[in-house]
């Protein structure tokens, strides 16, 4: 909102206007005003949900330290979800159908996440939402990101081409040595399924390749394949989160590594200085995603103050699915969703922790008629709670393989 308050400011000749069109000075602002509204309103929102009595339902798992949770305020993801889209409303630009994009996912996860914790605090149910409409609430957001990538103008990529094939917007010129003439590219904005596949030289990929026995027709159906991907990856990272968020600070802490991580990657491949410098694909527009993911970052900072070990409230389904949905969201518009599997590794281990608990001991009891287990207890961190390992130390060390797995994202921009 304030964008347009800024360029009109600007239009009349305000002193000092223009430093809203910096894309740099607008995150910072995020940063701040998201930080200080879960500060805030976080120990307000705090000591109303402990007067109204809503607090986590526990169920007895004999871990450590477990029952002193019971009756810890939760559905804190409200403080999150608050955070996140007070300061992208304010400082974002909603003309931007990547940020509008970004708002309608947070809020529709969240409302899916609230639905859950609604039924498990006010109607004692502890099972919560069913299974199949969370999963529901998540193919719908994916569908949805999908159709809008495919149909809207506004999102494209700019590839280089040869000057042979036509006439386009911009003329880039690639350094080269001194022996040898520059080679000189003509760029155009193109709609595709064109995304970034990490540690090649050739670092771009297109799902059309998947079908390219149909032909002609294998560019309309790439589309279909990157829909079902982007559903499955909506899903699977929100899912992901869910299962993360088992100990005070891990999930909030771990989603803050890779918030700050694909904010650096949002940067780079939104500006087309660095893009070139780095040889990496240039998505117009994508810029202004910076903001919200500044304003994520504030967010989840802000909620640790209260989350961290010892927690003085929990996040609940209300933040948990919100998290691992924008991550998912956010990776899929920048054309990043192949690195998930390394940047989000910790949401990763988690997930596949519990499948392979559960596929293990189906099969071992077909087998064997008894049923047995490849961890103590999954997800993974339970698994490390029934070893004798402190809560903190856990959640610190989860946090730190976190940050090596940023670095390796990061990496992947040169290391190929």
């Amino acid at each position: 909102m304030l964008h347009y308050l800024f360029d009109w400011l600007q239009s009349i000749g305000f002193p000092g206007a223009g430093v809203f069109q910096y894309i740099t000075f607008r995150s910072s602002m995020a940063v701040i005003t998201s930080l200080a509204i879960s500060l805030l309103m976080g120990r307000r929102i705090i000591n109303y949900l402990q007067k109204k009595q809503i607090g986590e339902v526990v169920r007895d798992l004999g871990l450590e330290g477990q029952l002193r949770k019971k009756g810890t305020p939760t559905m804190g993801g409200i403080i999150i979800l608050a955070s996140i889209l007070i300061p992208t409303l304010l400082f974002g630009n909603l003309q931007n159908v990547y940020v509008r994009i970004m708002l309608i996912t947070t809020l529709w996860l969240g409302m899916v996440g609230f639905a859950d914790d609604y039924i498990k605090t006010f109607k004692k149910d502890k099972e919560g939402l069913s299974g199949r409409l969370k999963i529901l609430g998540q193919v719908i957001v994916g569908l949805l990101v999908g159709l809008t990538m495919y149909l809207s103008d506004e999102i494209v990529v700019r590839e280089r081409v040869l000057p042979e094939n036509g006439e386009y917007k911009t003329v880039m010129v690639q350094q080269s040595d001194k022996e040898s003439p520059p080679p000189v590219y003509i760029t155009r904005d193109v709609k595709g399924t064109i995304t970034t596949i990490p540690f090649l030289k050739d670092n771009e990929f297109d799902y059309s390749m998947i079908v390219w026995f149909l032909g002609d027709k294998a560019g309309k159906w790439g589309w279909v394949v990157f829909v079902i991907l982007i559903i499955l990856i909506v899903t699977a990272v929100s899912n992901g989160a869910n299962m993360t968020d088992g100990l005070d600070g891990l999930a909030t802490g771990t989603s803050t590594i890779i918030g700050v991580t694909l904010g650096i990657l949002a940067y780079l491949s939104g500006n087309i200085i660095y893009s070139d410098y780095l040889n990496i694909m240039y998505i117009p527009n994508t810029g202004e995603l910076v903001i919200f993911m500044s304003a994520f970052v504030g967010a989840t900072i802000g909620f640790l103050w209260y989350n961290s070990y010892p927690a003085q409230v929990f996040m609940g389904d209300t933040g948990s699915l919100s998290l691992g949905g924008i991550i998912a969201v956010y990776a899929i518009l920048i054309r990043k969703e192949l690195l998930i599997p390394i940047l989000c590794g910790v949401f990763f281990i988690e997930s596949l922790s519990v499948v392979i608990q559960v596929a293990y001991f189906k099969y071992t009891k077909k087998r064997h008629g008894e049923g047995r287990r490849v961890f103590k207890m999954a997800p993974l961190h339970h698994h490390y709670q029934i070893l004798g390992y402190p809560e903190a130390k856990i959640v610190t060390r989860f946090w730190i393989v976190g940050i090596f797995l940023a670095v390796i994202a990061v990496l992947t921009l040169k290391v190929r």
